[in-house]
């Protein structure tokens, strides 16, 4: 289970005062009270017959393709790229692909750099790919043209009806633009469900099928959303750990400490915290209210960050996210005294004791093992510690009424 140490956290002696309204809001939660929340009971009541489908349909790629396109943007990418992240070797994308043990997943459709589209079609273009074209309605600009792109090469590659069975849509259930060509096509689908956002989604289609065809094992990864689910829906603040997370952040909000700096210290971890980016950045920041998400990558940003957390404008507090065992079982021995590891974990004591001394309060946040269990554990916990976060400070957690402005401005441009 994920381990949060607050001992450093200087208003953890103030949470009595949020205890009852988290409680409320937990109970709110499972209640479905609120719009959006079909992610909270998601690991125990999801679609069983899609989940095996899932199963079914990573497995034909994962058995014919050697690369599977992930077409989407926001939460339709940042969960599985985390997740895939999290789960591999550094460089599992050089190694060669074997027959049955999982592909190589390349992520498009989450910005418009004509070179990034233009290289990785060209990169592509020799593989053996699926596509998963993934999209609510179908109608968001990035992914729709990088999926009329990598649609055309795939019917130059293999004609028309091959690309049928190679094109796979994750979309809304019965309408959108993505759903009529699905169906006008022929393509195989999987559902958006209409109850989870898509930053609340990486449990759900939307993530499952790129993680399984990657390789990894996506029971084992809601079996760990399970077991965060027994903990994380109890109203008792000396065990549930998200809703004290949830109060902690608001005593500092309240206290002028408006930005969380997500720090971590494994390579792995970098796409996991730009998925809490959006997770918090979307769910929170609304109304002129809510804390800034940002990021750091231990121990590199120390020796370009470390001035402005140590000595810059007190206005922050620090999240660590560790993993204890980030390493092998052929160690790298620096000293017959240490590891490198061990020279990883003192630089974490050390980074943490000199913030602390620079009056930034420090949460601990850990997990011993690099599996899917874990994941599941920690993607749960983060979800529920922010929408009961988010409902403290008074904000819905599932709408986003800001991100349409700057598509409503392209519409116009566009046109």
């Amino acid at each position: 289970m994920v381990k949060v140490n607050f001992d450093k956290a200087n208003e953890i002696n103030n949470i009595d005062k949020y205890v009852n309204e988290a409680k409320e809001h937990i109970s709110d939660l499972l209640s479905d009270k609120i719009d959006m929340t079909g992610w909270v009971k998601h690991p125990i009541n999801y679609d069983k017959e899609e989940f095996a489908r899932i199963k079914e349909v990573a497995a034909e790629i994962k058995n014919e393709a050697e690369v599977l396109v992930s077409i989407g943007i926001g939460g339709s990418y940042l969960g599985a790229k985390a997740a895939i992240d999290f789960l591999s070797d550094y460089y599992a994308n050089r190694l060669k692909h074997e027959k049955g043990k999982g592909v190589e997943v390349i992520f498009v459709g989450n910005g418009l750099s004509e070179k990034y589209l233009k290289e990785t079609l060209d990169y592509v273009e020799g593989k053996n790919f699926y596509i998963n074209v993934i999209s609510k309605s179908g109608g968001t600009l990035e992914p729709a043209v990088a999926f009329d792109k990598f649609k055309k090469l795939c019917e130059k590659k293999y004609g028309k009806d091959e690309t049928k069975k190679r094109i796979i849509a994750t979309t809304d259930k019965e309408k959108g633009i993505l759903k009529e060509e699905a169906n006008k096509e022929g393509y195989r689908t999987f559902v958006v469900p209409d109850n989870i956002g898509g930053r609340y989604s990486v449990l759900s289609a939307v993530g499952l099928l790129p993680i399984a065809a990657a390789g990894y094992d996506i029971d084992k990864l809601l079996a760990g959303a399970k077991s965060a689910y027994d903990v994380y829906t109890k109203d008792d603040v000396k065990v549930n750990d998200a809703m004290k997370y949830a109060i902690v952040r608001n005593l500092y909000y309240n206290n002028g400490k408006d930005i969380e700096v997500f720090s971590t210290l494994s390579p792995n971890m970098q796409y996991f915290s730009e998925w809490l980016k959006q997770l918090f950045g979307e769910s929170e920041c609304k109304g002129n209210k809510g804390i800034f998400p940002a990021s750091l990558n231990m121990t590199a940003d120390l020796h370009s960050m470390g001035q402005l957390m140590q000595d810059g404008k007190r206005n922050l507090f620090e999240t660590f996210i560790t993993i204890t065992n980030d390493y092998d079982d052929d160690r790298i021995r620096y000293s017959d005294k240490f590891y490198v590891n061990d020279l990883n974990d003192i630089a974490l004591r050390a980074t943490e004791k000199a913030h602390l001394t620079g009056n930034v309060p420090v949460i601990d946040i850990r997990v011993s093992e690099q599996n899917e269990i874990t994941l599941g554990e920690l993607f749960y916990f983060f979800m529920m510690s922010c929408a009961i976060s988010a409902l403290i400070l008074k904000v819905n957690p599932f709408n986003q009424p800001g991100v349409e402005e700057y598509k409503k401005n392209i519409k116009e441009l566009l046109k």
